[in-house]
């Protein structure tokens, strides 16, 4: 049982890794009025998908840390690190809760059910993110830092982050289902659930 926590620690900082490069180098900017902006990144998927393979907890982790230190590494993107870390670690709580809590994808052996619960967690914590980044990002702008454009900028985010959603949802499903075979073929396949976390 410890060793599966090292596991997860360590597979935990691996997609803290993976979701830190793909966010910084793998974004398309969006330059915004008023100094602001929004990019269209995978890095979203990357927490999902670390919440299928690892739960929510440890996937949501590893994903709101790599972002939260791409945040914390651009000039643009500084002040909004605590909210990213707060907002991404609820994206692989969410997705996890549906994933192995109702969808018991880990320890279902249905193909069929696996692929829609795997869908279903994904688009739950995806959605989540849809409503609420450019909901808390408006009143982070307009409280916190005292932008006047933040009302310019929402509906770019509004966009920006509907089309993350869409490409992270169909990203992530499709490489945890064929991750999933291959993982339990190295013996790295975790049965959340199963045992306590």
């Amino acid at each position: 049982m410890k060793n599966e926590k090292l596991q997860k620690v360590v597979f935990t900082g691996v997609f803290a890794a993976l979701s830190y490069v793909v966010f910084t180098f793998l974004q398309i900017k969006i330059q915004l009025p008023g100094g602001d902006a929004t990019s269209i990144h995978l890095g979203n998927a990357v927490c999902v998908l670390g919440a299928l393979i690892l739960g929510g907890l440890y996937g949501g982790l590893g994903g709101s840390i790599g972002m939260t230190i791409g945040d914390l590494f651009d000039p643009q993107y500084i002040i909004y690190a605590p909210k990213t870390f707060v907002l991404k670690l609820c994206i692989g709580l969410i997705t996890g809760l549906v994933a192995h809590k109702l969808g018991h994808i880990s320890t279902e052996t249905d193909k069929n059910k696996v692929l829609k619960w795997t869908i279903l967690a994904a688009v739950s914590g995806l959605l989540f993110n849809v409503i609420f980044d450019p909901l808390v990002g408006y009143f982070y702008k307009i409280v916190i830092i005292g932008k006047p454009a933040a009302e310019v900028t929402l509906a770019w985010n509004v966009a920006s982050t509907s089309i993350n959603a869409v490409i992270s949802t169909i990203v992530s499903v499709v490489v945890y289902m064929a991750l999933r075979p291959a993982l339990k073929k190295a013996g790295l396949f975790f049965e959340i659930g199963k045992k306590s976390e």
